[in-house]
This record gives C-alpha cells, sequence and structure tokens, in this order.
C-alpha cells in the first residue's frame, strides 16, 4: 500500500506498479526457460520491494534478446529516472509486448507533463490491451490532467472494475469526484475501496492543483474534506 501511495502522490500512475506482460501478439515473442523465468520472477520481487540495483543487476545476467528481459530493464530503469528506459520501450513495439512498449512510453511522456504524447501512447495501449486495467488507470490519469473529465471517468470506472483489488483507480476516481465538487460520491467511494486519510488528503490536493486553486484559499473544501475522511476512516484497518 505504502508503494500504491508513493506512486499516486506523483502522477496517480498506476504503470509504476506491477510487471505484468500483456502479450498483443504472442507468436512474436520466444518463451523464457524455467531458470530464465525463476530470475525474472526474483528480479520483479526486488524492484517491487523497491531493490530496484539489485533487481536491474539480476536481470543483467539474462539475456536482452529476450523482449520479458528488456521489459523488466525499462521499468527499472524507468523508476530510477534514467534515460535508458525510452529505447528499451520501443524496442518493445512490434512485438507480444508492444502494449508494454506503448504504455512504458506513456508513461514516460506523463512524467514529462507532454499529455498530448502520454494520450497517443496510451491509447494505442488501451487498444492493444483493452482489458489491463493499468494501461486504463493512466489513460484515465492523462485525461483528467487534460480535464477531459468524461474521458477520464469512462477509464476509472473501466479500471476499477477490471481490477477490483487495487484501490488506485479508485483514488483517482475520489480525486476527479473532489474536482467536480461532488463529495458525497466521493465519501462513498473512498469508503467502498477502504481509502485512507492520507490518500484522501492527497486526493483533494492533486483535484486542487488540476483545477488550479489555492489549497489554502479552500475553507469549505477543507470542512468537507473532513467529511470524506469521517465517512471512509471506519473502513480503514
Amino acid at each position: 500500500m505504502k508503494a500504491a501511495i508513493a506512486v499516486a502522490a506523483t502522477l496517480m500512475l498506476a504503470g509504476c506498479s506491477s510487471h505484468g506482460v500483456v502479450a498483443s501478439d504472442p507468436t512474436h515473442c520466444a518463451k523464457p526457460s524455467a531458470d530464465q523465468e525463476l530470475a525474472l520472477n526474483m528480479a520483479d520481487d526486488m524492484a517491487n520491494e523497491g531493490r530496484l540495483y539489485a533487481s536491474l543487476a539480476n536481470l543483467e545476467r539474462l539475456p536482452e534478446d529476450l523482449v520479458q528481459v528488456r521489459l523488466r530493464k525499462a521499468r527499472v530503469l524507468r523508476l530510477m529516472g534514467r534515460s535508458e528506459a525510452e529505447p528499451l520501450y520501443r524496442s518493445l513495439l512490434g512485438t507480444c509486448l508492444a502494449a508494454d512498449g506503448e504504455h512504458g512510453l506513456g508513461q514516460l511522456a506523463a512524467v514529462k507533463n507532454d499529455n498530448a504524447s502520454a494520450t497517443e501512447h496510451l491509447e494505442r495501449a488501451a487498444k492493444m490491451a483493452p482489458t489491463e486495467g493499468k494501461i486504463r488507470n493512466d489513460l484515465g490519469v492523462v485525461y483528467l490532467n487534460q480535464k477531459r473529465i468524461p474521458q477520464a471517468r469512462f477509464e476509472f470506472m473501466t479500471a476499477m472494475e477490471l481490477q477490483q483489488s487495487d484501490a488506485l483507480a479508485a483514488l483517482n476516481m475520489v480525486t476527479l469526484l473532489i474536482y467536480q465538487d461532488n463529495w458525497k460520491q466521493a465519501a462513498e467511494l473512498a469508503s467502498m475501496a477502504k481509502l485512507n486519510p492520507q490518500q484522501i488528503a492527497d486526493a483533494q490536493a492533486r483535484a486542487e492543483r488540476i483545477r488550479g486553486s489555492a489549497p489554502n484559499a479552500a475553507t469549505s473544501q477543507a470542512n468537507r474534506l473532513e467529511e470524506v475522511v469521517d465517512a471512509s476512516s471506519g473502513a480503514v484497518k
């Protein structure tokens, strides 16, 4: 959960999260051996634990002609903020992991606040892998950054239904609802998703940034935020 909150505090993007492999055309990719699969899983575990350098070191032992290796390397390098991530993501285009490549390129563009490029990459990724909730969530974030509210709502709703155990899309949806001053629905969703007070405060801060309002000038919004926290606090363990 701490990792999810950290992601939410930056761009609310889910893609920094999972190592999920989305196969848009499986015929173009060789399958790793059992030993290679074990090494990939170990590298994934290390990355998910925040041990990025150890993860990268383990990936360096594997052949880079495997697209699965390049995907993991790209993810780790992106989390490190290294420019080498982009060419690795681009090398996945035209392979069975093309959707992952487009997704990663979209994430990189979003970090640079290049919403136009991020939208293009993430829309292509969503067409290739329409049932991948993390892609749909990230596309929703980019739409929300552009104040394309109906499109953002559609993507967040889709992501929530596709990945019901992942609270990140719900957190983004709460942000959207607060942006719209729909505090009642925000409170209901925060309670249902078991969001904690800090997550709700982060959602409000992000909504204010998108709206362009100053946090200190929103006394009534602060009061409403307390109502949302009160509504969800009983669900927080």
